[in-house]
């Protein structure tokens, strides 16, 4: 099915602006089209050459003996101007500009933005600038004008980035990922990652997809590329920086994007199944890990090592990862005693290599087979040290692996403690038989970690049964675009309108008004300050507390006033021995409102022990992650406390996420805190608004 970007991907022909013999970025355009085996036609452009390589050259682009789908430019910054002019009157569809579209001596509008106004203008489809082009294996389509490896074959991996040498350093560098499309964006002038990554998804041939990011510039079309990956069950496993704040800075400069705060994009992740990894090592690990042919099943990691000490390391990196080995059961337990040397322990992880005597490579390989055929194992590792000169011994993949493979049909993978050479002959052809050779045990468990999690994702049942009623939402939001200030008391109550347990109060402007309302609440009280501007309350004397009595309704309000003249707010004091939880929400200028659930209370900021996630999501869904927080054993009661309802919060985190995405037109933050949580109490006793026009 043709789609919009491939006479960008898939050109019927391509003209080389500044093709040439000499050398450079014109010669090797020629000669990777070439040998990719580029099956369109191929022209180029040249003030003086009639012929590069056998490509015909013109002197520009009218005397082209026919209209080209694409132009790719290897001219100076100083020449591609002019030239970009005479492509579009021309009427070519697409472009690939490698160069940083800089010039000395520049006025506003710069040589960049002027460019890109022209091809925004002329609706054509532009791979860069600043960028290293792209490789479409299947078609036969190298845009590349630098060296590579000559042996690319097509294959089911596809990588996205907008980093150029991010891309090559896994391209030229990996022979043990087959890949079909891989593209270095850049500056992304017209054609961005989402539109990259919409075109892969709706290939037969993609199996996983790969994503250097720095920044996404068209949120609302990369969650509907997300969509479709979830849809199609095609993982994608990302790479983003930004996660410090001066990594986050030099994205700006570097790639003229925004880079949004990283727990958001986490939470975007999270959302939609995406992988994310730490390193270039651990992207490309875990591509390969996902291009093999063996489906991962239930359970947990099984893994057999040649070392104690080793098999010990591993333990505590897959600690780290958050990576759980399969509790075996009783039978296997029992066929590996059978089968070790006497004193080595029958658990997982298994040394199993003893004095390493004549039939220890058949104990290894007996014992591995045995391992994986538990009903527990999802997968095996085999963990080894390689030979000399970073070789691999035949007998652990014809051994030790095929005989696993072959038994169980799940996925077995070939670890090695340390880097090696992933260019060996026997690495590469074992990896593309669908037996992976891997380097390095923190990339392998992240890995492992993507696969397990990816697998999870697809059996889970996010559903979202919350149902708020339309008619007060939108007289709530009606009443928003009226203010520019929420008071805390119209929060709480327009929030206990809206179906969330919250503490209603009342607005007081004088003691009469105080002493008429109180009759109708029971003691005791809580009177605060509610001046507006005024938000942390407690600070600065605005809240008084465990208010029994009349007489000391009327003194703390006598005092309140010396404090903060003005209205004031009355409510319930709510009395609970539970937890203070904090539910809020922020609007991120690239990705829209982020919900934050956790701990909460005066130390909010101090404990930071919260989650971000991204709205609307389930009460299922807010139960797994608060399993993410350090101080979750207060969840089960703590030095004699009772255990609190924690489904009654999960449900309140939910059905505020749908709130927050309603109104996250009108407000930009809301901040919940606390939120009582005990064993039969989930209750908002505080709450916070800032709307658009009031941070405007």
């Amino acid at each position: 099915m043709p789609h919009r970007l491939d006479p960008l991907l898939d050109p019927e022909s391509i003209v080389i602006v500044g093709a040439s013999t000499s050398g450079g970025m014109g010669s090797r355009l020629i000669k990777n089209l070439q040998h990719g085996g580029f099956k369109g036609k191929l022209f180029g452009l040249h003030p003086k050459n009639k012929e590069a390589f056998g490509v015909p050259c013109y002197p520009d682009f009218k005397s082209l003996p026919e209209k080209v789908d694409h132009a790719i430019f290897a001219v100076s910054d100083q020449r591609i101007e002019g030239l970009i002019d005479a492509a579009i009157e021309a009427d070519v569809k697409a472009m690939s500009i490698m160069s940083m579209l800089f010039i000395d001596d520049d006025k506003e509008p710069y040589l960049k933005d002027r460019i890109q106004l022209k091809l925004k203008d002329a609706e054509i489809l532009l791979c860069g600038a600043n960028g290293m082009g792209f490789f479409h294996i299947e078609k036969g389509v190298w845009v590349n004008g630098y060296y590579t490896r000559p042996n690319h074959e097509p294959g089911g991996i596809c990588i996205i980035s907008q980093s150029g040498s991010g891309l090559a350093g896994i391209i030229d560098c990996e022979e043990r990922i087959n890949l079909n499309l891989s593209v270095s964006s850049g500056s992304e002038l017209t054609v961005g990652a989402e539109d990259y990554l919409d075109y892969v998804l709706h290939q037969q041939s993609t199996k996983a997809v790969g994503m250097f990011l720095e920044t996404i510039r068209k949120p609302d079309q990369m969650i509907q590329a997300f969509q479709l990956a979830k849809e199609r069950k095609i993982p994608i496993v990302v790479l983003k920086t930004g996660r410090t704040e001066q990594s986050a800075e030099l994205t700006v400069s570097h790639s003229g994007g925004l880079a949004g705060i990283d727990d958001y994009y986490d939470a975007l992740f999270e959302k939609y199944g995406i992988q994310r990894v730490a390193d270039m090592d651990e992207l490309a690990t875990t591509l390969i890990m996902f291009d093999q042919p063996h489906t991962l099943a239930t359970g947990n990691m099984v893994s057999i090592h040649d070392s104690g000490g080793e098999r010990q390391l591993m333990i505590d990196i897959a600690d780290q990862q958050g990576v759980e080995f399969a509790e075996l059961e009783d039978g296997t337990t029992q066929k590996l005693k059978e089968i070790l040397e006497p004193g080595l322990p029958a658990v997982n992880p298994l040394d199993a290599w003893g004095k390493g005597l004549e039939d220890a490579d058949q104990i290894m390989a007996d014992c591995i087979t045995e391992m994986l055929d538990d009903p527990n194992a999802s997968m095996a590792a085999i963990v080894m040290d390689r030979g000399p000169l970073g070789l691999i011994h035949e007998e652990y993949i014809d051994y030790y692996m095929k005989q696993a493979n072959d038994r169980t049909g799940k996925p077995v993978f070939l670890v090695t403690n340390r880097q090696g050479t992933g260019i060996h002959p026997l690495v590469v052809e074992a990896t593309k038989m669908g037996m992976p050779v891997l380097d390095g045990i923190q990339s392998f468990l992240a890995g492992v970690r993507c696969l397990h999690q990816y697998r999870d994702f697809l059996s889970r049942k996010d559903v979202v049964d919350i149902d708020l009623d339309s008619d007060k939402l939108k007289k709530h939001q009606d009443q928003l675009e009226q203010n520019d200030f929420v008071s805390e008391a119209d929060a709480l109550n327009m929030f206990f309108d809206l179906g969330l347990n919250a503490n209603q109060s009342k607005i007081i402007n004088n003691e009469e008004e105080l002493l008429s309302e109180a009759k109708s609440m029971d003691f005791p009280l809580v009177l605060k300050t509610a001046v507006e501007d005024v938000y942390h309350k407690s600070e600065l004397n605005g809240v008084y507390l465990n208010i029994d009595s009349e007489e000391k309704l009327r003194l703390s309000y006598e005092q309140l006033q010396e404090q903060h003249p003005g209205k004031a707010l009355l409510a319930r004091m709510i009395q609970s021995e539970g937890i203070e939880m904090i539910v809020g929400m922020t609007t991120d200028q690239q990705l829209g409102p982020m919900v934050t659930i956790g701990f909460g209370g005066y130390y909010a900021e101090a404990l930071n022990d919260t989650v971000t996630m991204m709205p609307p999501f389930s009460k299922q869904a807010a139960k797994e992650a608060l399993k993410s927080l350090k101080m979750k054993s207060l969840f089960e009661g703590y030095r004699g406390s009772k255990p609190v309802d924690l489904d009654a919060f999960a449900e309140f985190a939910s059905r505020f996420s749908m709130i927050a995405l309603e109104l996250s037109n009108q407000i930009c933050e809301i901040d919940l805190n606390p939120v009582i949580l005990g064993s039969d109490i989930c209750i908002a006793v505080d709450a916070l608004i800032s709307l658009h026009q009031h941070n405007n």
